[in-house]
Parts: structure tokens; C-alpha cells; sequence
């Protein structure tokens, strides 16, 4: 059910993007509210706030896994400025992308599915396996560094 986590986006042509839209959102907790928000702007934008629910539980939980796993606190001087976090909203015709990228290079882990689900915290790959239709992460080369962990929601047709 999450296998495989390292993968690709699915094959999608980049000039058919009808809609795309970012944002940068600091290192600190408040970037989760602050990725709803605008999910929730870019989607209304776009007349796809039907699926809010579904796609802000996901970018809440990819948000903060890169808050927590990718930036962990007291790692840098408090003079360096502290990466953020960057969302991405694509859509084509019938598919919607939402994309985090963060600064570590360290692939999403998800815990086995025996784990005790009353705990607090831990489901978050879960979670967006469940309510999106596919995602994976990719590492990103070049001066940015750092990877992409991605999950795709099917649109209907109009």
C-alpha cells in the first residue's frame, strides 16, 4: 500500500498545466496554518473546492513532515537563516498535484501499518496514502538539493 515510496511523478505533460501556483512558508509550526490557507485560496481560484477537505488534510501532513523531519530545531546558528519549506499546487485537466519540497535529501519513511493508529503522531504517510490517489518523492540534484515528496489527486472530468 506505500510502496514504492521513491518514485516519480506519474508521466503528466508539463505544457498541459492549466493551473500552478507556490508558495514559500517559513520553519516554524504556524507554516502548516499558513499552507491551508493558501490551499484553500489556490483551490477556490481554480473551482476546485470540492476537494479542499481531501487535499488540505495532505499538505498538512506533507507540510509538517518537512517541518518536523527536515528542519530539525537548534541544528544551525541563530545568524543562518533557517530553510523554508516551499508548496506547490499543479493542475491539469484532470489531475491535481500538491508537491513540498524541503532541504534534506533523507527519503519519507512510513511505519508499518501494525503500529498502534491511536498513537499521536506517525500517520502521516498513511493519511496521505489513503485520501490521495498516488504520491511518491524524488530527490532534486543541482544547487537546490534536497527533495520533493508529492501527492496526486485525480480530478472528474468535466
Amino acid at each position: 500500500m506505500l510502496q514504492p515510496l521513491r518514485q516519480g511523478l506519474p508521466p503528466l505533460d508539463p505544457a498541459a498545466v492549466s493551473n500552478a501556483a507556490s508558495c514559500s512558508l517559513p520553519a516554524r509550526y504556524e507554516a502548516v496554518r499558513e499552507a491551508r490557507r493558501f490551499t484553500r485560496t489556490t483551490l477556490d481560484q481554480w473551482d476546485l473546492g470540492d476537494r479542499f477537505d481531501d487535499v488540505c488534510l495532505v499538505v498538512s501532513e506533507l507540510v509538517t513532515n518537512a517541518l518536523r523531519h527536515a528542519t530539525p530545531a537548534g541544528e544551525r546558528p541563530d545568524d543562518e537563516p533557517q530553510p523554508s519549506v516551499r508548496l506547490h499546487l499543479m493542475r491539469w485537466t484532470e489531475r491535481l498535484v500538491c508537491a513540498v519540497r524541503d532541504a534534506s535529501e533523507a527519503g519519507p519513511v512510513a511505519r508499518e501499518t501494525d503500529d498502534d493508529f491511536s498513537a499521536e503522531s506517525g500517520r502521516g504517510l498513511f493519511l496521505v496514502d489513503s485520501f490521495s490517489d498516488s504520491w511518491g518523492w524524488h530527490p532534486l540534484a543541482g544547487a537546490l538539493g534536497g527533495k520533493v515528496v508529492w501527492a496526486l489527486f485525480r480530478l472528474p472530468s468535466r
